[in-house]
């Protein structure tokens, strides 16, 4: 079972599984496997990955990125709304810590990969 599958499988039960880990980030009100459609010949590309879409904005998307069968790259993309202008500018791994542990947590990252931190962070 692909990594992907097994992360969808969690998709029904997801703001149980998020309250459990931090009950400080907000609520998922949509989450889905997504697909990309190009703007220039409108063709669409399923399977692209699973997002997280939260009530404040907030949003997680996991993808596998590769063209082989081992070694595929896992991509995590958090990203995080703020409104408050004066928190704005903070250090992007404070201000998104409460995002990554439920990114991490909800994925199993470690679990599935045996990896306990990333190998790049942009």
């Amino acid at each position: 079972m692909s990594y992907l599958v097994k992360l969808q499988s969690s998709l029904p039960d997801v703001n149980k599984i998020i309250k459990g880990i931090r009950s400080d980030v907000s609520n998922v009100v949509q989450a889905d496997e997504f697909e990309y459609t190009d703007p220039v010949d409108s063709s669409i590309s399923k399977h692209q990955g699973i997002r997280y879409l939260f009530e404040d904005g907030s949003r997680l998307v996991f993808r596998l990125s590769g063209t082989g069968s081992e070694g595929d790259t896992i991509r995590v993309y958090i990203e995080q709304y703020e409104k408050d202008s004066s928190k704005i500018g903070r250090d992007p791994q404070e201000a998104l810590s409460p995002l990554v542990e439920v990114a991490l947590k909800l994925s199993k990252m470690q679990e599935y990969t045996g990896r306990s931190a990333p190998t790049v962070i942009t």
